[in-house]
């Protein structure tokens, strides 16, 4: 999809971060846009900077766990729109907790919005691409979904679940020779609220971690918003099946191809560092 303009694009998690950088780059480009998040302040906050760019703008309060509201809101971005080109499943949480102590409710809640909400957006959207002739679906995994970190199962678990499901999806569109098509998403640390906003279990103590230690890695993270909103379009434009964003999230690819089992005691390393 080389050309963005008049097309229709659907963002979950627009209510900041990537996702408003997102509507608001897309809208820049001539797209008209349909927003969710089920913060509604900061989704409201969207529309408004998205307003000025003269697209057309809808805004849905949505949960993505919830698969009928989200099949729900797909029909109605149809109907608001008279088509969806794109579907952006960018809506994440984050998590911090150890095997043995976390929750249950805990990854049920993180599966439930990063795996699931993925999931549910890609099959409710997936026919109206279809419809519409030309499509593409963008689902955000994580450089978390390429290599596992202490204190991030669960996080890990949700997001190479999203690479594996989004790569096979892939393949199965072109097997279909449909004009939809579909592209994972990396990225390193950006400068957003996912970190802050994450839960933390105070089972990560048993690992010498702190429950603020998110304040000490949020200080790597050199991406913005805007750039890999930015880097995340032109992928589409390029149709790349995988797009690692930021400088770190390339490095650390890197390491877990040429170090794929001994990365891990790197990682070790340098988790004990930041205590």
């Amino acid at each position: 999809m080389k050309d963005f303009q008049n097309k229709v694009a659907a963002i979950t998690g627009a209510g900041s971060g990537m996702g408003r950088s997102l509507a608001i780059q897309m809208a820049k480009r001539g797209c008209h846009v349909a927003l969710s998040d089920i913060n509604e302040k900061g989704l409201a906050e969207t529309v408004q900077l998205v307003a000025p760019y003269g697209v057309k703008v809808t805004s849905q309060k949505l949960d993505v766990a919830n698969k009928d509201a989200v099949f729900a809101w797909a029909d109605q971005v149809a109907r608001d729109h008279g088509k969806v080109n794109l579907i952006f499943n960018n809506a994440g949480v984050a998590l911090g907790s150890a095997v043995d102590g976390g929750s249950y409710e805990d990854l049920e809640w993180i599966m439930n919005i990063n795996f699931w909400g993925v999931v549910h957006g890609t099959k409710a959207f997936l026919p109206y691409l279809k419809d519409a002739g030309e499509g593409h679906i963008i689902n955000t995994s994580s450089v978390f979904g390429l290599f596992a970190v202490p204190s991030q199962s669960a996080y890990n678990a949700s997001k190479f679940a999203v690479r594996g499901f989004t790569e096979a999806l892939r393949q199965e569109l072109e097997l279909q020779k449909v004009n939809v098509s579909a592209t994972s998403v990396h990225p390193g640390g950006i400068k957003t609220n996912i970190a802050r906003a994450a839960r933390m279990d105070e089972s990560i103590t048993k690992m010498g971690m702190t429950t603020n230690s998110t304040e000490k890695f949020e200080k790597l993270f050199t991406t913005s918003a805007d750039k890999a909103a930015e880097i995340i379009i032109r992928a589409v434009e390029k149709n790349q099946r995988r797009v690692l964003v930021g400088t770190d999230a390339k490095v650390l690819d890197l390491m877990v191809r040429l170090f794929p089992s001994t990365y891990q005691k790197l990682v070790s390393l340098s988790t004990k560092s930041m205590k």
